[in-house]
């Protein structure tokens, strides 16, 4: 298991300010969660087929290359990625 130790030669305690900063960038990539399903939903709904759908056809070649695509690949990709920045973020722990 990683761990840091994060020493400040300031009086001022510190573990407040770490914690409010976790706490304001955990809102930040979830806010970036809810604004990239959205952008999933509207490709969803723009070419009636579900991500997991796409992605197969995708990765299979049964799609011609187009920006849209490319987009939407990006956008799974990036949905992954804010996903795994959440969960190593939610699973930090502070020891007294």
């Amino acid at each position: 298991m990683p761990e840091l130790k994060l020493v400040s030669p300031g009086k001022r305690e510190i573990r407040a300010i770490v914690e409010a900063a976790l706490d304001n960038e955990l809102s930040l990539l979830e806010a970036g969660i809810r604004r990239t399903e959205h952008k999933l939903r509207t490709f969803e709904e723009k070419y009636t087929m579900n991500t997991e759908q796409f992605l197969a056809a995708y990765e299979n070649d049964r799609l011609e290359e187009t920006l849209d695509f490319a987009e939407w690949v990006g956008e799974i990709r990036m949905l992954n990625r804010l996903h795994e920045k959440t969960e190593t973020l939610k699973s930090i722990q502070f020891e007294n």
